[in-house]
Parts: C-alpha cells; structure tokens; sequence
C-alpha cells in the first residue's frame, strides 16, 4: 500500500536501488488532515520530515502589529521548509502552520530522517536540494513584501493565478500580500474603477491583463 503511493508521487524514491531509502519509504506514516487545521505553532518540537501528496499548507508568522505574514505555501511534492531546517538544527518550530484544504502526506519519523541522511546520498541529495529550492522561494517572497508597493504587490498576485476569475477573499489575498484587508479593499476598488477588474461576492474577474502587468513593469523600473 505505503509502496504503491509512493511509486506514484514520488516515482524517483521507488525506482532506487537504496535499502536504507527502502526503509525510509517503509517507515513513513500516512497522514490526513481536514482544512483548516494547525500543524505546528512557535515552539513545536519536529517530529517527523513531512512531503505533501495533496492539498496545500501555509506557514505564517505574526507580526508586531497582529498581522499574519504569509511566509510560504507547501503544495503536492514538495517539502516543508522549516520542518526541514527544525530537523537539521534539532530546533522548535520558530512559526505556525495551518491546512488551507484537506491534505494528505507522508510524516517520516525524525530518526529515519537522519539516518537517510548518514546513509543514502540520493535522499541527501533530494531533501538539501528541496531546501535550497524552497528557502530561495521564502527569500523573494521576504524581499517582495519589503520593498514592492501595494499596487505591485497586488498586480502580481492577481496575474499569479490559474485564471481570469479568483475565487479567493479580501482577507486571504491580504496575507498573501502581508498587508491587510482594509488596504487591499480600497486598492481592489480602485483597480475597479480603472476599469481593470470587476468585484464579486467571493470571486475576482479580471479585465485588463496587460493594465496589471503595466503596474507590475513600472513598480520594477
């Protein structure tokens, strides 16, 4: 069953030759967790290194205001960063971590973790290149909400989306700006009376693409 997942997630580990890999796969335990649950908060100790076969996770901190700052999302095939950094450093979890859907993933127990570490080079391989992927990602993402005013900030994370209507709130595009509602509401309504994007009850349509990109290129120069 555990063997089978895995050869359709992660296709790479299955097709290792690596018994100490092989026991790694068979050590790790399915999880499934309803949305909207907490996974780890400031202080947790890490138990196990987690990958995702479903769903979706963020990690946030609060900042000195009360603000929830989005640091990332973890998505299917991919790893969590702090989870990765608390089990290198044997630290506690320094942020929390809530299910945005239903998830499914794979929790392998800390001790196979390391021993994954000592002795397979393809899950060293694997797991500090993930790191290195994923810590790049939180960097940019820290330099963006530093540095980009709020109408690139909101530029951008529009045209990020899978289509021209956004099924998403005020307050969750917020966080992922690490602004707040009321800012993003009022540059939302001007963005509508440029006639840009047209505002609905829970969704956002977009109109004008090339207006937004605008924004994005002269925020940039």
């Amino acid at each position: 069953m555990i063997l089978s997942i895995w050869q359709h997630h992660f296709p790479e580990f299955a097709g290792q030759n690596d018994k100490v890999l092989m026991q790694l796969m068979e050590s790790a335990v399915l999880l499934k967790l309803p949305a909207g649950q907490q996974v780890f908060y400031p202080g947790k100790a890490c138990e196990n290194y987690l990958l995702l076969l479903s769903g979706s996770v963020k990690a946030q901190i609060m900042s000195a205001d009360g603000r929830e700052v989005l640091l990332y999302h973890v998505r299917a095939g991919d790893s969590c960063v702090l989870t990765t950094s608390c089990l290198l450093g044997d630290n506690q979890y320094p942020a929390e971590g809530f299910t945005e859907t239903e998830v499914c993933a794979f929790a392998i127990p800390a001790y196979m973790f390391h021993r994954g570490l000592e002795h397979s080079v393809f899950f060293r391989d694997f797991v500090f290149r993930s790191f290195s992927s994923r810590l790049t990602d939180v960097i940019k993402r820290m330099e963006s909400i530093s540095f980009e005013t709020i109408d690139q900030k909101l530029a951008k994370a529009l045209l990020s989306a899978d289509s021209l209507t956004i099924h998403t709130t005020h307050h969750e595009l917020a966080l992922e700006m690490g602004s707040v509602r009321e800012v993003v509401s009022r540059r939302l309504k001007r963005f509508e009376s440029y006639g840009w994007l047209n505002l609905n009850r829970g969704n956002i349509e977009i109109l004008d693409v090339e207006a937004l990109k605008h924004v994005v290129d002269v925020n940039e120069v």
